[in-house]
């Protein structure tokens, strides 16, 4: 019952400092100062990077720090190309954790994953990889395990890091400069909360689409 309560408070945790990140964020400014830079560049690589920490914050994260880049406490170009390589590195971490690990973990029995559903898997990430990867991007969960996917698929490299590039750099640049220029707009700042889940409901909504659309046409 401790690790189900431990488990439980630590996931009430995290949500609240998703939805509460520029109180977070400036608590973390406040105590920190310039290491800020590094701690947001661990978040933005584990959160990218490990297949395992798909919860930590992303999107909210990187409002908030440009929000809090216009009011000067950080430098926002520094601070946009710092996570920008933060996010690269991740993916492509991931990508050779799936490469080299993937399929080890899909063979163990203990392991629920099933081979038809990698196959699958494979056979979209040839047809659509570039998409699929550059997309994820703006889906919290979805992008820490698509570049593991696409590394089981062995997708192509080139590739991969081609679309990883440009994905990681629009959705930085975007996030971040959206707080940067909109931030502090006292509607927003006054319910940032709000706003948070609505980008999150906007960045599955894509994906949703799809697999609705995908029920109505089998039914048909």
């Amino acid at each position: 019952m401790e690790i189900i309560a431990f488990i439980f408070n630590a996931f009430l945790s995290m949500i609240d400092f998703v939805l509460n990140a520029d109180v977070h964020l400036g608590r973390i400014i406040d105590e920190y100062g310039a290491l800020t830079y590094g701690i947001l560049f661990a978040i933005i690589f584990a959160e990218t990077g490990l297949v395992l920490t798909p919860f930590l914050p992303g999107d909210s994260l990187l409002f908030a720090a440009g929000l809090f880049a216009a009011n000067g406490s950080m430098n926002v170009i520094i601070l946009a190309l710092m996570l920008w390589t933060a996010a690269f590195l991740g993916d492509n971490t991931n990508y050779w954790i799936g490469y080299y690990f993937g399929q080890k973990m899909v063979d163990n029995k203990y392991v629920p994953i099933n081979q038809k559903y990698i196959d699958k898997t494979n056979d979209f990430y040839a047809k659509h990889g570039g998409k699929t990867i550059f997309l994820a991007r703006f889906m919290p969960i979805i992008r820490t395990f698509a570049p593991f996917v696409a590394g089981i698929g062995k997708m192509n490299y080139k590739n991969f890091i081609f679309y990883s590039f440009i994905g990681g750099f629009s959705w930085i640049f975007v996030f971040i400069f959206a707080g940067y220029f909109f931030g502090n707009i006292p509607i927003i700042k006054n319910n940032f909360s709000t706003v948070i889940l609505a980008i999150i409901a906007t960045s599955f909504f894509p994906a949703a689409f799809k697999i609705v659309r995908s029920k109505l046409q089998k039914t048909k």
